[in-house]
């Protein structure tokens, strides 16, 4: 099963999705989340061990909110 099928179904996003969605580069997309990350804000984002995983619902609050 290839990692955007699995991104599909879950409630989460994958730093690629966020990367793929906002239109930027993999290194950016990386310092944006561990920025949000550490302040939790402006939207939810878990990090277990490297890996960083972002619930749908508080990025796309965020994301659409700013992007209407």
């Amino acid at each position: 099963m290839a990692k955007k099928e699995v991104s599909e179904r879950c409630e989460l996003y994958f730093p690629s999705d966020i990367q793929e969605m906002m239109g930027i580069g993999k290194t950016k997309t990386y310092e944006f989340l561990e920025d949000v990350y550490l302040n939790q804000s402006p939207f939810t984002v878990f990090k277990v061990g490297k890996l960083y995983r972002i619930p749908k619902a508080s990025f796309n609050r965020w994301y659409y909110a700013d992007n209407v």
